[in-house]
């Protein structure tokens, strides 16, 4: 089953280059990439340029000029761009686990979407990962990480549970599935029928409001926390506003309550029907 990942990225041009290292390490090897940038600057560019030079698998950079934070908007047109049937989303600030994508293939079912999980690093050891950390699999080594800094029982549970433990820790987890930008997959038809994102809300769970309507529509969530993992770098947002929050926590309030299955400010801008 090919794949199309979308990655959410602006202006974070260095978490981005090590991020995109985790996906030549890939054990699941037939997909295409996708950057959908928020209009970040010419340094981004230059790190796509490079890293496509070296990728064995497609890599199209999906870019539109900077207007805020729009990421819901770059998302949409991404997701047009896809040619596979099956998508899988996750950001620029994400380290694929080596077999992340393998993950997402495999627990793959009709009338679901997928919730993976991340394991965030602090501050400094995101600066520090190279990509050799990466290549080596060493970047995936709880001890390592540890080494390093890594500290907090349900994070190092994440990365460092057993494979064949990860699915009972999935089963057991009361934490609900949603959809969530950093490691999230779906059907592109199911992903089509609800519109995609919706372009009027911006930062603050913009992402699971989708998911939300998934649900509406009868596709359910289904987690996959211990078994699809990213190393999540740290970095600060100085672009989140709380008016933000505030319009988004409406906009999914109302999405819940109404039982809405599509937006019409998504890929295509028109009621339902």
């Amino acid at each position: 089953m090919k794949q199309s990942v979308i990655l959410s990225t602006y202006n974070q041009a260095d978490w981005l280059e090590k991020a995109l290292h985790g996906y030549l390490c890939q054990t699941f090897t037939d997909f295409e990439l996708l950057i959908a940038d928020d209009g970040s600057d010419a340094r981004t560019k230059a790190v796509i340029d490079t890293f496509s030079q070296s990728a064995h698998f497609p890599v199209h950079h999906i870019w539109h000029a900077d207007e805020g934070f729009q990421k819901t908007r770059i998302l949409n047109k991404a997701i047009l761009e896809t040619t596979a049937d099956y998508l899988v989303f996750s950001d620029g600030d994400c380290i694929p686990h080596p077999e992340f994508l393998e993950s997402h293939a495999r627990q793959a079912r009709q009338g679901q979407f997928l919730s993976g999980g991340y394991c965030k690093l602090p501050a400094k050891l995101s600066r520090d990962i190279s990509a050799d950390d990466i290549r080596t699999r060493r970047a995936f080594q709880l001890g390592w990480l540890r080494a390093r800094g890594l500290r907090g029982f349900s994070k190092c549970l994440r990365i460092g549970s057993p494979s064949h433990l990860s699915p009972l820790l999935d089963a057991c987890t009361p934490t609900k599935a949603t959809w969530n930008g950093h490691n999230a997959s779906g059907w592109k038809s199911d992903i089509l029928a609800v519109n995609g994102f919706n372009e009027a809300m911006q930062y603050g769970g913009e992402d699971r409001e989708m998911g939300e309507r998934l649900v509406n529509l009868g596709i359910l969530g289904r987690g996959i926390r211990h078994q699809a993992v990213t190393l999540h770098l740290d970095h600060s947002r100085g672009y989140v506003k709380p008016e933000m929050i505030e319009k988004n926590l409406a906009i999914r309030e109302h999405t819940r309550k109404s039982r809405s299955t599509w937006t019409a400010d998504g890929i295509h801008k028109r009621p339902q029907g």
